[in-house]
Formats: structure tokens, sequence, C-alpha cells
């Protein structure tokens, strides 16, 4: 038997030995590193340092609960969505078939505008239901995803990334984007706050937005995630990163990194501070997203000059693109569900309607191929929606654009462009629906 608690993520860094906590294992911190091989095990685990585990009690239950068989058996594939609206809205209203011990967590994930919240999510889920491009606002609303395995589920509460008031106006942004991660903070029973370590400009201090959403609910309990540490390219940052968003503390107990003896060149240049990008705003002074913070004055003014969150749990790194990071993660939140009821049945994977799911996935297709503004101010229009002789689904989406010449780009030469954004849309739907999806997109002016 054996548990798999990370991956390969700083595999080929020492830093065992040059990281310490000042804890001990009959105290109350550990590090937690795992490589892909079998070698350098110890009971059962691979000490590798990727993920931090506060408690040996945590650390008991997830290897008591959690343990699976080395070669990975017994893997049973997530559900699909529903096509027809009246069928997905009837299981979601179906009666949760909970068995007798049933427990239950839900997760909100906040955090800047494309740190990989959504990327995360159906890493998660192991089926790709929510849309993700490399573009900001890709979510525009909250949209729930449920994972459910044995006697616990796991309620996935995916928003759109944390922003201002004036970003909303000045972009003339949906109102859901400001209010939908505020509102499902208040129902969760943890908070994931996630953060990209390869964005240099946002990774030295955590957005003002998560702050506040943090300092407002200081009953949640909290992680930190590292994302994207895949795309990194000096490893041993994470140890100042952490610092820096922990305020050097995590679950109540000061972290010691011992000092790790760098070349004259990285010294200086880990000494200069980058520069604020004049398209972010670090310190989120543009505006407050929620004019009915419960913050005072003086809060809100401390928050801006605060560059971290000292009541962190728990702090991960990963790459929500790995899957054996993943499950770590998972496996995380398998053990801190608690006993109660489920809130969906097992055959649930999301809320979402599968015209949502249709429009979502066009939409990042429009995202990630075409430049600047321009699939922001693209509309959708569904035409078609019917299932074919042969058990395919048929749908036609009309794409309506507000100038000429973003139509033209829609269009593409020789139709290039719609049809590869057709194709690729329709092989993502194929595989939330589980079955073939022919997919025609259509370009036209809005007059």
């Amino acid at each position: 038997m054996a548990l798999r608690l990370c991956s390969r993520v700083l595999r080929d860094y020492s830093l065992v030995s040059r990281l310490l906590l000042g804890t001990t294992r009959q105290e109350s911190a550990t590090w937690f590193l795992t490589a892909g091989s079998s070698r350098g095990r110890r009971n059962g685990f691979i000490f590798t340092p990727a993920c931090f585990i506060t408690s040996d009690a945590f650390l008991n239950r997830l290897m008591k609960g959690k343990a699976v068989e080395a070669d990975g058996s017994s893997y049973r594939l997530p559900v699909s969505v529903l096509t027809d609206s009246a069928e997905q809205l009837s299981l979601l209203m179906r009666h949760p078939d909970q068995p007798e011990n049933a427990k239950v967590l839900k997760v909100a994930l906040i955090g800047a505008p494309n740190a990989g919240k959504s990327t995360l999510s159906n890493q998660l889920l192991g089926r790709k239901v929510f849309a993700v491009s490399k573009k900001v606002h890709t979510t525009r609303s909250r949209a729930v995803g449920v994972l459910t395995e044995e006697d616990t589920q796991i309620i996935l509460l995916d928003t759109p990334g944390l922003t201002t008031l004036s970003k909303v106006k000045r972009h003339n942004l949906e109102k859901a984007l400001l209010e939908d991660p505020w509102n499902t903070v208040k129902e969760a029973d943890i908070v994931v706050v996630l953060v990209d370590v390869s964005d240099r400009w946002m990774c030295g201090r955590l957005d003002y937005e998560v702050l506040k959403c943090l300092a407002q609910h200081t009953d949640i309990p909290a992680i930190l995630v590292l994302n994207k540490v895949d795309l990194l390219k000096t490893k041993d940052r994470l140890l100042d990163i952490t610092a820096e968003l922990t305020c050097g503390v995590v679950n109540g107990r000061k972290l010691r990194v011992r000092t790790v003896i760098k070349p004259p060149k990285a010294e200086k240049r880990s000494e200069r501070q980058p520069e604020p990008s004049p398209d972010k705003d670090p310190a989120g002074l543009e505006g407050d997203a929620d004019p009915s913070s419960a913050l005072s004055r003086e809060q809100l003014k401390a928050l801006r000059s605060q560059q971290g969150w000292a009541h962190f749990k728990d702090v991960f790194m990963l790459s929500s693109v790995d899957k054996e990071d993943v499950d770590t993660l998972k496996n995380y939140f398998m053990v801190a569900a608690k006993p109660g009821s489920w809130q969906y049945h097992s055959e649930v994977l999301t809320d979402q309607t599968p015209e949502q799911i249709c429009t979502n996935t066009i939409r990042e297709k429009l995202l990630e191929n075409l430049p600047q503004e321009v699939p922001y101010s693209i509309t959708q229009s569904i035409e078609l929606w019917d299932d074919g002789e042969n058990g395919e689904l048929d749908i036609s989406v009309k794409l309506y654009t507000k100038k000429d010449t973003h139509m033209r780009m829609v269009i593409g030469a020789g139709g290039q462009m719609v049809g590869r954004m057709a194709r690729e849309a329709g092989e993502d739907l194929s595989r939330v629906f589980l079955r073939d999806v022919r997919l025609k997109l259509s370009a036209k002016l809005k007059v």
C-alpha cells in the first residue's frame, strides 16, 4: 500500500536539506514532496517537498482513509452531463442517493483573474465542464462542480476572478463578476486561494480583493494553493513566495526557512523588486469590489499595505494540469469532509445546463483564437439543438459581432477560423456529453 502525496514539482531540487519549518513530526508541521519513482520511499511515502500538511493527526487520517494500491486500480470515470435541459434539471432536483454515513465539503475557489481556478476544478472533476483560456474573465458567473466518491461529496464552487467595481464599469462587465465570488464564500466550508506563481507581477502579494474577502470571513478555514509551479523557472523562489503570501505563518506556527546559499548574481536579482506592471493593480487601489464591506476604513487601509494572509491552514504547491498534483489536493478534501447530507445526486457533475456549457465552450475558443477585445464583444444565439438519427447531437450557433472587421476575423480566410473553432468546441462537448457532437458556427453582423 502506498499513498502518493504530490508529484514531480521539485524533483530536481534538494530543498529538503535547505528547508526547515522549525517543527518536528512530534509537533505540527511536515513537508512532503514526491517523485514519480519508487525509490526513496519510507513507510509507503515518497519524501520530496511539494505540499504542506499541518498536523500528524491529519496526515494519519489521510494515510489511513485514502491509501490506494500502487498500481492505481479501481478508477471510476466521472458521470457525464445530460444533453436535454429538462432531464438535467430533473437530475439536479432528484433526491440525493447518499449512503448512511455521508460526508460533504463545500469548497470555494477564489483568486485573481486567470489564476487557474477553472483548470483546477476541471482536473478535480476529471472532466472539462468549465471554460478555460489564457485571457482574463473567462468565467463570467459562479458554477458548481460535484465530485462524488464512495460516501463523500465534494462541491466545488468555481467563481469568476475577484475584480473591482471600477473595472466592471470601465469594461462593461456583468454584475455577476462583482457579486458571485463574495456570495459564494459565505456558503463554503473551506476557501481555496489560488495564486499564479508564474506571474511575477502578482505572485509577491495577495490580490487586495482576495485579502478583503479573507478578512471578512475569518471564521472559514482557508488554504493557499500556489499554482502553475511547472512554469516557474527558479523553484527556490517558491520558498520566498510562500513566506510572503503567508506572512511567515501557517496554521498558527511561524515558518523558519533556512537561508540558501545563492550565487552572487542570484542574490542581486532577488534583491531587486519588480516594478508594477501598468496593466496590473497589485495593491488593488482602484476601488472596492464590495461597496457594503463590513470592514472599517482603517481595516481596509491596513489591508492595502498587507502582502499576505497569516491565517492559512495549509499551503500546496502544484500544477493544476498535473493529475498527480491535483489528486493530492483531492485526497485532502476527501479527508477534510465532515458528516452531513449530500446536496446532489451522485450522478450530478455540474449545475450548469447543457446550453450554458456549450456557449461557455464556444466563448473559450473565441477567447483563445481572436485578438484583444474582439471575443468580449461577441454574443451567441443557439439556433439548433437536436438529436440526430444515429445518437449524435446536432448544434448550430450563430455568433453576432458588432463590427464587420470582427466578423471577418471570426470567419477567417476561406472560413478556416470559424471551422477550426467549431471543430475544437465540438470535440470538447463530445467529451462532456459522452456522445458525438456536430457543431456548426456561423457569424453575422449585429445591426
